[in-house]
Protein backbone atom coordinates (compact mmCIF):
# COMPACT_ATOMS: atom_id res chain seq x y z
CA UNK A 1 0.00 0.00 0.00
CA UNK A 2 2.66 2.60 1.22
CA UNK A 3 5.00 1.28 -2.23
CA UNK A 4 2.45 2.22 -4.67
CA UNK A 5 1.78 5.58 -2.61
CA UNK A 6 5.51 6.00 -2.99
CA UNK A 7 5.34 5.46 -6.62
CA UNK A 8 2.71 7.25 -7.53
CA UNK A 9 4.45 10.10 -5.62
CA UNK A 10 7.58 9.45 -7.71
CA UNK A 11 5.35 9.69 -10.70
CA UNK A 12 3.99 12.63 -9.96
CA UNK A 13 7.53 14.80 -9.25
CA UNK A 14 8.83 13.66 -12.80
CA UNK A 15 6.00 14.80 -14.48
CA UNK A 16 6.46 18.19 -12.59
CA UNK A 17 10.01 18.28 -13.80
CA UNK A 18 8.77 17.70 -17.27
CA UNK A 19 6.60 20.59 -17.37
CA UNK A 20 8.92 22.84 -15.16
CA UNK A 21 11.33 22.40 -18.14
CA UNK A 22 8.36 22.18 -21.41
CA UNK A 23 7.62 25.99 -19.50
CA UNK A 24 11.07 27.74 -18.90
CA UNK A 25 12.23 26.43 -22.58
CA UNK A 26 9.28 28.47 -23.99
CA UNK A 27 10.14 31.02 -22.06
CA UNK A 28 13.69 31.27 -23.63
CA UNK A 29 12.34 30.94 -27.14
CA UNK A 30 9.65 33.48 -26.81
CA UNK A 31 12.12 36.14 -25.49
CA UNK A 32 14.38 35.58 -28.57
CA UNK A 33 10.92 36.56 -30.51
CA UNK A 34 11.08 40.01 -30.91
CA UNK A 35 7.18 40.03 -32.05
CA UNK A 36 6.44 38.10 -28.46
CA UNK A 37 2.79 38.60 -27.76
CA UNK A 38 4.24 40.39 -24.81
CA UNK A 39 1.66 41.62 -22.09
CA UNK A 40 3.29 44.40 -21.25
CA UNK A 41 2.01 46.72 -22.53
CA UNK A 42 -1.68 44.95 -22.41
CA UNK A 43 -3.51 48.35 -20.55
CA UNK A 44 -6.94 46.49 -20.06
CA UNK A 45 -5.39 43.26 -18.51
CA UNK A 46 -3.34 45.06 -15.99
CA UNK A 47 -5.29 48.12 -15.06
CA UNK A 48 -7.34 48.04 -11.94
CA UNK A 49 -11.45 47.58 -12.15
CA UNK A 50 -11.56 51.56 -12.21
CA UNK A 51 -9.14 51.96 -15.13
CA UNK A 52 -11.80 53.17 -17.42
CA UNK A 53 -12.54 55.82 -15.65
CA UNK A 54 -8.60 56.49 -14.90
CA UNK A 55 -7.34 60.31 -14.91
CA UNK A 56 -3.85 59.69 -16.45
CA UNK A 57 -3.08 63.54 -15.46
CA UNK A 58 -3.43 62.73 -12.06
CA UNK A 59 -0.75 60.82 -10.15
CA UNK A 60 3.02 61.02 -9.20
CA UNK A 61 6.10 61.16 -10.38
CA UNK A 62 8.30 57.60 -9.15
CA UNK A 63 11.91 56.74 -9.30
CA UNK A 64 12.59 53.97 -11.64
CA UNK A 65 15.56 51.93 -12.03
CA UNK A 66 14.54 50.57 -15.71
CA UNK A 67 14.77 54.28 -17.17
CA UNK A 68 15.81 55.74 -19.28
CA UNK A 69 13.89 54.19 -21.80
CA UNK A 70 16.68 54.55 -24.67
CA UNK A 71 20.65 55.82 -24.57
CA UNK A 72 20.47 59.75 -25.01
CA UNK A 73 24.47 58.95 -26.60
CA UNK A 74 23.32 56.54 -29.03
CA UNK A 75 19.59 57.50 -30.44
CA UNK A 76 21.65 59.81 -32.67
CA UNK A 77 19.57 58.59 -35.99
CA UNK A 78 16.75 60.20 -34.72
CA UNK A 79 17.61 62.78 -32.10
CA UNK A 80 18.52 65.93 -32.80
CA UNK A 81 21.48 66.98 -30.94
CA UNK A 82 20.63 70.36 -29.31
CA UNK A 83 17.95 67.43 -27.65
CA UNK A 84 20.29 64.89 -26.48
CA UNK A 85 21.69 66.26 -22.97
CA UNK A 86 24.18 64.07 -23.15
CA UNK A 87 25.53 64.93 -26.15
CA UNK A 88 25.18 68.69 -24.99
CA UNK A 89 27.61 68.44 -21.99
CA UNK A 90 24.66 68.39 -19.37
CA UNK A 91 26.24 67.15 -15.94
CA UNK A 92 23.61 65.72 -14.15
CA UNK A 93 21.28 62.99 -15.28
CA UNK A 94 19.08 62.23 -12.04
CA UNK A 95 15.69 63.73 -14.14
CA UNK A 96 16.15 60.67 -16.69
CA UNK A 97 14.80 58.39 -13.87
CA UNK A 98 12.13 59.13 -13.32
CA UNK A 99 8.50 57.84 -14.84
CA UNK A 100 4.84 58.49 -13.87
CA UNK A 101 2.57 56.64 -12.33
CA UNK A 102 -1.19 57.79 -12.80
CA UNK A 103 -3.75 57.24 -9.70
CA UNK A 104 -5.83 54.14 -9.90
CA UNK A 105 -3.90 53.10 -13.27
CA UNK A 106 -1.15 50.19 -13.42
CA UNK A 107 1.04 51.71 -16.16
CA UNK A 108 3.47 48.61 -17.25
CA UNK A 109 6.90 49.28 -18.41
CA UNK A 110 6.97 50.08 -22.24
CA UNK A 111 7.93 47.67 -24.79
CA UNK A 112 9.02 48.66 -27.92
CA UNK A 113 8.63 45.43 -29.58
CA UNK A 114 4.84 45.22 -27.94
CA UNK A 115 4.09 48.65 -29.33
CA UNK A 116 5.14 47.72 -32.76
CA UNK A 117 3.42 44.80 -32.56
CA UNK A 118 0.07 46.61 -31.12
CA UNK A 119 0.59 49.26 -33.97
CA UNK A 120 0.74 46.37 -37.01
CA UNK A 121 -0.05 47.76 -40.13
CA UNK A 122 -0.72 51.61 -39.00
CA UNK A 123 0.37 55.15 -38.92
CA UNK A 124 0.64 57.32 -36.21
CA UNK A 125 0.87 61.08 -36.88
CA UNK A 126 1.83 64.12 -35.05
CA UNK A 127 1.16 67.70 -36.38
CA UNK A 128 1.91 70.59 -34.05
CA UNK A 129 5.54 72.71 -32.96
CA UNK A 130 8.71 72.22 -31.93
CA UNK A 131 6.97 70.60 -28.55
CA UNK A 132 5.48 68.29 -31.07
CA UNK A 133 8.45 67.13 -32.76
CA UNK A 134 10.10 66.45 -29.47
CA UNK A 135 7.42 64.00 -28.92
CA UNK A 136 7.91 62.24 -32.47
CA UNK A 137 11.78 62.40 -31.69
CA UNK A 138 10.72 60.63 -28.52
CA UNK A 139 8.21 57.81 -29.59
CA UNK A 140 10.95 57.17 -32.86
CA UNK A 141 13.55 56.44 -29.65
CA UNK A 142 11.74 54.36 -28.09
CA UNK A 143 10.18 52.43 -30.98
CA UNK A 144 14.02 51.67 -31.91
CA UNK A 145 14.82 51.21 -28.57
CA UNK A 146 17.44 54.00 -29.23
CA UNK A 147 19.74 52.14 -31.34
CA UNK A 148 20.66 52.85 -35.11
CA UNK A 149 18.08 51.05 -37.57
CA UNK A 150 19.00 51.09 -40.90
CA UNK A 151 16.46 48.64 -41.81
CA UNK A 152 13.89 51.74 -40.78
CA UNK A 153 12.73 53.27 -44.35
CA UNK A 154 12.19 56.84 -44.72
CA UNK A 155 8.64 57.52 -46.59
CA UNK A 156 8.59 61.07 -46.23
CA UNK A 157 8.00 61.23 -50.25
CA UNK A 158 4.96 59.88 -49.89
CA UNK A 159 3.81 62.67 -47.36
CA UNK A 160 5.33 65.22 -49.83
CA UNK A 161 7.75 65.73 -46.65
CA UNK A 162 10.98 66.47 -48.96
CA UNK A 163 13.47 69.02 -48.36
CA UNK A 164 12.93 72.62 -50.81
CA UNK A 165 15.77 73.69 -52.42
CA UNK A 166 17.05 76.57 -49.86
CA UNK A 167 15.06 75.53 -47.03
CA UNK A 168 16.96 74.48 -43.54
CA UNK A 169 14.53 71.31 -43.26
CA UNK A 170 11.65 69.95 -44.37
CA UNK A 171 8.00 70.44 -43.46
CA UNK A 172 8.47 66.85 -41.32
CA UNK A 173 9.73 63.51 -41.70
CA UNK A 174 8.01 60.11 -41.61
CA UNK A 175 9.95 56.53 -41.07
CA UNK A 176 8.53 53.45 -41.52
CA UNK A 177 9.30 50.05 -39.34
CA UNK A 178 9.08 47.19 -42.20
CA UNK A 179 8.75 44.26 -39.96
CA UNK A 180 5.52 45.64 -38.63
CA UNK A 181 4.90 47.72 -41.44
CA UNK A 182 4.42 50.48 -39.03
CA UNK A 183 4.80 54.53 -39.85
CA UNK A 184 5.60 57.38 -37.45
CA UNK A 185 5.30 60.95 -38.87
CA UNK A 186 5.72 64.59 -37.66
CA UNK A 187 4.46 67.90 -39.63
CA UNK A 188 5.38 70.77 -38.82
CA UNK A 189 2.31 72.89 -37.89
CA UNK A 190 2.88 75.84 -34.73
CA UNK A 191 -0.58 77.51 -35.01
CA UNK A 192 -2.38 74.03 -36.82
CA UNK A 193 -4.06 76.93 -39.33
CA UNK A 194 -3.32 76.92 -42.90
CA UNK A 195 -0.42 78.85 -44.20
CA UNK A 196 -1.10 79.84 -47.64
CA UNK A 197 1.64 82.73 -49.10
CA UNK A 198 0.22 85.90 -50.18
CA UNK A 199 0.31 87.36 -53.55
CA UNK A 200 2.83 90.16 -52.52
CA UNK A 201 6.00 90.91 -54.42
CA UNK A 202 7.03 93.35 -52.32
CA UNK A 203 9.59 92.13 -49.12
CA UNK A 204 8.35 90.49 -46.64
CA UNK A 205 6.79 87.86 -48.37
CA UNK A 206 3.38 88.00 -46.19
CA UNK A 207 1.62 84.79 -45.11
CA UNK A 208 -2.20 84.57 -45.18
CA UNK A 209 -3.02 82.61 -41.93
CA UNK A 210 -6.56 80.93 -41.99
CA UNK A 211 -7.09 80.80 -38.31
CA UNK A 212 -10.78 78.42 -39.56
CA UNK A 213 -9.34 76.29 -41.60
CA UNK A 214 -6.80 73.30 -40.79
CA UNK A 215 -3.33 72.80 -42.23
CA UNK A 216 -3.83 71.45 -46.42
CA UNK A 217 -1.17 68.59 -45.36
CA UNK A 218 -3.77 67.23 -42.31
CA UNK A 219 -6.56 67.91 -44.83
CA UNK A 220 -4.81 66.24 -47.47
CA UNK A 221 -3.73 62.67 -45.48
CA UNK A 222 -6.48 62.05 -42.62
CA UNK A 223 -7.67 59.32 -44.35
CA UNK A 224 -4.02 57.52 -44.21
CA UNK A 225 -3.59 58.16 -40.16
CA UNK A 226 -4.96 55.58 -37.41
CA UNK A 227 -3.41 57.41 -34.77
CA UNK A 228 -3.23 61.69 -34.62
CA UNK A 229 -1.85 63.79 -32.01
CA UNK A 230 -2.19 67.36 -32.13
CA UNK A 231 -0.59 70.50 -30.46
CA UNK A 232 -0.12 74.07 -30.34
CA UNK A 233 0.87 77.23 -28.05
CA UNK A 234 4.20 78.58 -27.89
CA UNK A 235 3.60 80.21 -30.88
CA UNK A 236 1.39 82.57 -30.84
CA UNK A 237 2.11 85.69 -29.34
CA UNK A 238 3.19 88.92 -31.54
CA UNK A 239 6.69 88.37 -31.93
CA UNK A 240 6.46 84.91 -33.47
CA UNK A 241 3.38 86.05 -35.96
CA UNK A 242 4.31 89.23 -36.97
CA UNK A 243 8.38 87.80 -37.18
CA UNK A 244 7.06 84.99 -39.00
CA UNK A 245 4.59 87.67 -41.45
CA UNK A 246 1.97 85.59 -41.07
CA UNK A 247 -1.40 87.55 -41.52
CA UNK A 248 -4.43 86.30 -39.99
CA UNK A 249 -7.73 85.59 -42.07
CA UNK A 250 -11.26 83.97 -41.62
CA UNK A 251 -13.90 83.08 -43.94
CA UNK A 252 -10.92 83.78 -46.69
CA UNK A 253 -10.32 87.29 -46.08
CA UNK A 254 -8.14 89.25 -43.44
CA UNK A 255 -8.85 89.88 -39.67
CA UNK A 256 -10.29 93.23 -39.08
CA UNK A 257 -12.28 93.16 -35.97
CA UNK A 258 -10.45 93.56 -32.67
CA UNK A 259 -11.69 90.65 -30.61
CA UNK A 260 -9.27 88.07 -33.28
CA UNK A 261 -6.52 90.85 -33.31
CA UNK A 262 -5.65 89.61 -29.64
CA UNK A 263 -3.58 86.85 -29.84
CA UNK A 264 -5.02 84.59 -26.77
CA UNK A 265 -8.87 85.04 -28.63
CA UNK A 266 -6.87 84.27 -32.00
CA UNK A 267 -5.51 80.64 -30.74
CA UNK A 268 -8.66 79.55 -28.77
CA UNK A 269 -10.42 80.45 -32.27
CA UNK A 270 -8.05 78.40 -34.13
CA UNK A 271 -7.83 75.46 -31.80
CA UNK A 272 -11.75 75.04 -31.04
CA UNK A 273 -12.18 75.29 -34.81
CA UNK A 274 -9.56 73.03 -35.84
CA UNK A 275 -11.84 70.45 -33.10
CA UNK A 276 -14.82 70.59 -34.38
CA UNK A 277 -13.38 70.47 -38.02
CA UNK A 278 -11.73 67.06 -36.93
CA UNK A 279 -14.37 65.87 -34.68
CA UNK A 280 -16.92 66.04 -37.83
CA UNK A 281 -14.37 64.30 -40.14
CA UNK A 282 -13.94 61.46 -37.46
CA UNK A 283 -17.42 59.47 -38.53
CA UNK A 284 -15.90 59.15 -41.65
CA UNK A 285 -12.55 57.41 -40.60
CA UNK A 286 -13.64 55.22 -38.01
CA UNK A 287 -10.37 53.44 -37.06
CA UNK A 288 -8.76 56.81 -36.47
CA UNK A 289 -7.87 57.60 -32.98
CA UNK A 290 -7.49 61.69 -32.21
CA UNK A 291 -5.86 63.22 -29.53
CA UNK A 292 -4.91 66.93 -28.77
CA UNK A 293 -2.10 67.86 -26.26
CA UNK A 294 -2.16 70.40 -24.06
CA UNK A 295 0.36 72.86 -23.74
CA UNK A 296 3.65 72.19 -22.48
CA UNK A 297 4.74 74.53 -19.72
CA UNK A 298 7.76 76.77 -19.86
CA UNK A 299 10.07 77.73 -16.68
CA UNK A 300 11.46 81.00 -17.44
CA UNK A 301 11.41 83.73 -15.26
CA UNK A 302 8.09 85.66 -15.32
CA UNK A 303 7.26 83.76 -18.33
CA UNK A 304 10.42 85.88 -20.26
CA UNK A 305 12.50 84.29 -22.58
CA UNK A 306 14.69 87.48 -22.64
CA UNK A 307 15.12 87.48 -18.39
CA UNK A 308 17.07 84.26 -18.37
CA UNK A 309 15.78 80.79 -17.18
CA UNK A 310 14.98 79.70 -13.58
CA UNK A 311 14.98 75.95 -14.41
CA UNK A 312 18.44 75.58 -13.62
CA UNK A 313 17.76 73.72 -10.81
CA UNK A 314 19.04 70.30 -10.73
CA UNK A 315 16.85 68.27 -8.11
CA UNK A 316 14.11 66.62 -9.38
CA UNK A 317 10.58 66.96 -7.93
CA UNK A 318 11.44 70.38 -5.89
CA UNK A 319 8.37 71.31 -6.98
CA UNK A 320 6.56 68.56 -5.75
CA UNK A 321 6.03 65.23 -7.31
CA UNK A 322 2.00 64.35 -7.24
CA UNK A 323 -1.15 66.06 -8.95
CA UNK A 324 -3.86 65.35 -6.84
CA UNK A 325 -6.71 67.65 -7.54
CA UNK A 326 -9.36 66.89 -9.79
CA UNK A 327 -10.24 70.73 -10.74
CA UNK A 328 -9.32 69.71 -14.89
CA UNK A 329 -6.80 70.39 -16.89
CA UNK A 330 -4.80 73.82 -16.77
CA UNK A 331 -5.17 74.36 -20.48
CA UNK A 332 -8.44 75.21 -20.02
CA UNK A 333 -8.82 75.94 -24.05
CA UNK A 334 -7.99 72.33 -25.23
CA UNK A 335 -10.25 71.02 -22.60
CA UNK A 336 -13.62 73.09 -23.52
CA UNK A 337 -12.41 72.46 -27.17
CA UNK A 338 -12.65 68.44 -26.61
CA UNK A 339 -15.47 69.14 -24.23
CA UNK A 340 -18.14 66.83 -26.14
CA UNK A 341 -16.48 65.65 -28.79
CA UNK A 342 -14.30 62.32 -29.87
CA UNK A 343 -11.24 64.05 -29.66
CA UNK A 344 -9.07 62.59 -26.35
CA UNK A 345 -7.37 64.84 -24.01
CA UNK A 346 -3.59 64.13 -23.44
CA UNK A 347 -3.39 66.63 -20.60
CA UNK A 348 0.02 66.68 -19.97
CA UNK A 349 0.70 70.06 -18.41
CA UNK A 350 0.29 69.76 -14.57
CA UNK A 351 2.54 66.59 -14.75
CA UNK A 352 5.51 67.85 -16.89
CA UNK A 353 5.21 72.14 -14.63
CA UNK A 354 6.19 69.58 -11.73
CA UNK A 355 9.45 68.45 -13.73
CA UNK A 356 11.73 72.36 -14.23
CA UNK A 357 15.22 70.47 -13.79
CA UNK A 358 14.12 68.49 -17.01
CA UNK A 359 14.96 71.24 -19.45
CA UNK A 360 17.95 71.53 -21.79
CA UNK A 361 19.14 74.77 -20.05
CA UNK A 362 22.38 74.72 -19.04
CA UNK A 363 23.67 72.16 -21.67
CA UNK A 364 26.15 73.47 -23.76
CA UNK A 365 27.16 73.91 -27.59
CA UNK A 366 29.71 72.30 -29.39
CA UNK A 367 32.52 75.18 -29.72
CA UNK A 368 32.70 76.76 -33.02
CA UNK A 369 35.65 77.07 -35.50
CA UNK A 370 36.76 80.17 -36.17
CA UNK A 371 36.18 81.54 -39.81
CA UNK A 372 39.61 82.81 -39.57
CA UNK A 373 42.46 80.36 -39.29
CA UNK A 374 44.45 83.15 -36.91
CA UNK A 375 41.17 83.54 -34.68
CA UNK A 376 40.92 81.22 -31.63
CA UNK A 377 38.21 78.92 -30.74
CA UNK A 378 35.02 80.96 -29.99
CA UNK A 379 33.67 80.25 -26.31
CA UNK A 380 31.27 77.69 -26.32
CA UNK A 381 27.85 78.92 -25.31
CA UNK A 382 25.40 78.06 -22.76
CA UNK A 383 21.84 76.90 -23.88
CA UNK A 384 19.11 79.23 -22.20
CA UNK A 385 16.08 77.10 -22.70
CA UNK A 386 13.58 76.85 -20.17
CA UNK A 387 11.06 75.56 -22.74
CA UNK A 388 12.25 72.48 -24.70
CA UNK A 389 12.97 68.68 -23.21
CA UNK A 390 16.47 66.83 -22.34
CA UNK A 391 15.64 63.77 -24.25
CA UNK A 392 15.29 61.25 -23.16
CA UNK A 393 13.07 62.83 -20.58
CA UNK A 394 9.50 64.08 -20.05
CA UNK A 395 8.49 64.05 -23.54
CA UNK A 396 8.70 59.96 -23.00
CA UNK A 397 5.91 60.15 -20.49
CA UNK A 398 3.47 62.12 -22.99
CA UNK A 399 3.90 59.16 -25.04
CA UNK A 400 3.70 56.27 -22.88
CA UNK A 401 0.20 57.80 -21.72
CA UNK A 402 -0.91 58.77 -24.84
CA UNK A 403 -0.02 54.78 -26.13
CA UNK A 404 -2.28 53.33 -22.94
CA UNK A 405 -4.94 55.41 -24.04
CA UNK A 406 -5.30 54.11 -27.68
Amino acid sequence: MFGGRSHILKGSVSLALVILILFVVILLVSEKNPLRTSSLFDIKSQFSPSSSVCNFAKGKWVKDRKRPLYSGFECKQWLSTMWACRIMGRPDFSFEGYRWQPQGCNMPHFDRFTFLRRMQNKTIAFIGDSLGRQQFQSLMCMASGGNDSPDVQNVGWEYGLVKAKGALRPDGWAYRFPTTNTTILYYWSASLSDLVPMNNTDPPRLTAMHLDRPPAFMRNYLHRFDVLVLNTGHHWNRGKIEGNHWVMHVNGTRVKGEYLKDIRNAKDFTIHSVVKWLDAQLPFHPRLKAFFRTISPRHFKNGDWNTGGNCNNTVPLSRGGEITDDDGSIDTTVESAVNGTRLKILDITALSELRDEAHISGSKLKPRKPKKASSNVTATPVINDCLHWCLPGVPDTWNELFIAQI
